[in-house]
């Protein structure tokens, strides 16, 4: 289903907190067609020159959506979160109307498995991801932190001392650490693809893939 979805379709945003309003901004930043509904006017006012179109409207019932054509659109985003009860009721409308993708926002696990329970495609918790990522970012020499599901991660960061001033292979990263540097930026240059040869010095930026463990592990050396 994922596949036969336009990359440029336009999106459905139920919610303009902080959650929905970023979404529904950045969306209109790279170009997407954004529908965005909330039942306060005043937030619907406030972004309805900064995104395609912006409607006041109850998500919870379902003919209110139907009015609006929620029906018509191939992915939505339910960012409800205050209101538990809410969110549960926008997702199961959205399921409801035949929505393909629906990507909604859950504040704890219990609501999480709701959200998939009824029908939700992808479910978001952007408090949660947000504090596991400053950890990372608190702990260590880490600038960026991007953790996936199979606890694999990309990090932007310092390179440890012991790296420094060897090109990869003689530092041995993959062989000793078991990560991989993909990609290393200088002062003043662009992003490059890393290689075998490629020397990292003092003041270089580098970009590691590896899991949690062995990345915190790495940047842990002195």
């Amino acid at each position: 289903m994922v596949d036969r979805i336009k990359h440029n379709a336009p999106v459905l945003v139920i919610g303009l907190g902080r959650f929905g309003a970023a979404t529904a901004g950045q969306l209109d930043r790279l170009g997407r067609e954004v529908l965005a509904v909330d039942t306060d006017e005043s937030l619907v006012q406030k972004w309805a020159e900064r995104v395609t179109h912006a409607v006041v409207a109850d998500a919870k019932n379902i003919d209110a959506l139907k009015q609006i054509g929620a029906q018509d659109f191939s992915t939505a985003v339910c960012a409800v979160g205050s209101s538990i009860e809410a969110s549960v009721l926008i997702t199961a409308n959205l399921v409801d109307l035949g929505v393909p993708q629906i990507w909604a926002k859950a504040i704890s696990a219990s609501h999480g498995k709701i959200l998939q329970r009824i029908g939700a495609n992808h479910v978001i918790y952007p408090e949660r991801e947000a504090g596991e990522r400053t950890a990372h970012l608190v702990s260590g020499r880490m600038l960026d932190f991007i953790e996936f599901d199979d606890d694999f991660a990309l990090v932007k960061m310092y390179p440890p001392k012991p790296i420094r001033g060897k090109n990869l292979t003689e530092s041995g990263v993959r062989t000793k650490h078991n990560v991989t540097v993909v990609g290393v930026k200088s002062p003043g240059k662009p992003f490059t693809y890393a290689t075998e040869k490629t020397v990292v010095s003092n003041h270089d930026l580098i970009i590691v893939t590896g899991t949690e463990s062995d990345i915190e592990k790495f940047a842990a050396l002195e």
